[in-house]
């Protein structure tokens, strides 16, 4: 069994209202001294099997298909 973390952000230049609200919120609870706040996703998946190799290139095939919008999103695999 392997497991990865797939994490997804959103490219630099992309506005990022959430990020925008989520800095706000901070703001008005006092949490003074937080400057730009960017969201993500991430994803923990579990794979059957031990070949990592084929393993990083299944989840590359699944960000690039669905779990990150590659126009405006970067996403990073880690395997453990």
């Amino acid at each position: 069994m392997i497991k990865a973390r797939v994490t997804v952000t959103l490219k630099n230049g992309v506005l990022d209202p959430q990020g925008k609200a989520i800095e706000g919120a901070l703001a008005a609870l006092s949490f003074d001294g937080v400057g730009h706040v960017r969201q993500g996703k991430v994803f923990d998946v579990e794979l059957e099997g031990a070949d990592r190799a084929k393993a990083e290139s299944d989840l590359k095939a699944m960000c690039e298909k669905l779990l990150a919008n590659t126009v405006i999103e970067n996403y990073s695999i880690s395997l453990d």
